[in-house]
């Protein structure tokens, strides 16, 4: 089944736009999710499973960077097309 995520990160330091950057690029990273950013979030789509495990991995990484972090996630579930 195909979703699509919208996700927001908010690193909790002033230095944030960095942290964001790097997640995005290693979600990017991935050829087979459809990755679209805007200024308030950015919009994966793909394979349940697959989505999920790249969040999984990567929300990880960015834990273990150190520093506090907020992920928010809204979650779309049904027939989901690159184009929605």
């Amino acid at each position: 089944m195909r979703i699509a995520v919208e996700i927001s990160l908010y690193p909790l330091n002033a230095d944030y736009v960095p942290p964001i950057k790097d997640f995005i690029d290693r979600v990017k990273a991935n050829a087979d999710l459809s990755v679209v950013t805007n200024a308030m979030s950015t919009q994966i789509a793909g394979e349940h499973d697959r989505v999920f495990a790249v969040l999984a991995k990567e929300s990880a990484t960015s834990f273990a960077e150190g520093g506090r972090r907020v992920f928010v996630m809204k979650v779309l579930g049904g027939t989901v097309t690159s184009n929605e």
